[in-house]
């Protein structure tokens, strides 16, 4: 039995080594990434419908059929962005995901303070290249940080209900990612 220990001791960290530099590296290697499906609904800087999941087709993998979704694909290469959401009647979240899908920062409607949510995305080195206003504090303008260049806003709006999913829908459709001028 003492003859065998080594091999399959061997054997199983072997294993545990593939298994492991595998499932860390496949997300990179992926082709059909989520990046190159929201790529597909149209350029960049620019708020796009996802259209309903079904049983058959999914634009994103697990979209909850109960919620509307948009997305914005960003590329930050040449200037900061101006993210702008009206908010839907029920819960609405924003969340912020770099090209490999690593999210990055989260919010919901409860962090806008009028009736819409309003931000700036940029790069560290676009907002440290900003100027410093002493009469604009923090609270006046929230700005998130891109740790990429290129990533994806995505943005979930409740739907009660089959009813109000013209009224959700529409409010997505006003949502804004332009560049910042």
């Amino acid at each position: 039995m003492r003859r065998y220990a080594v091999p399959i001791a061997v054997g199983l960290v072997l294993g545990g080594l593939v298994h492991l530099t595998t499932v860390l590296a496949l997300p990179r290697l992926a082709l059909e990434d989520a990046f190159a499906r929201v790529e597909r609904l149209g350029p960049a800087n620019q708020v796009h419908l996802i259209p309903a999941p079904t049983p058959f087709e999914s634009v994103l993998p697990q979209l909850d059929p109960s919620f509307a979704h948009a997305a914005c694909r960003y590329d930050l290469s040449q200037t900061p962005l101006r993210i702008t959401i009206p908010l839907a009647p029920d819960y609405m979240s924003v969340s912020f995901y770099t090209r490999h899908g690593l999210p990055y920062y989260a919010l919901n409607d409860r962090a806008a303070s009028q009736r819409v949510i309003d931000l700036l995305l940029m790069t560290p080195q676009q907002r440290a290249a900003l100027p410093q206003d002493e009469e604009i504090t923090a609270a006046d303008r929230l700005i998130v940080e891109s740790p990429a260049e290129e990533g994806i806003v995505l943005v979930r709006a409740f739907v009660r209900e089959r009813g109000v999913l013209e009224a959700v829908t529409a409010r997505l459709k006003e949502a804004k990612c332009v560049p910042l001028v």
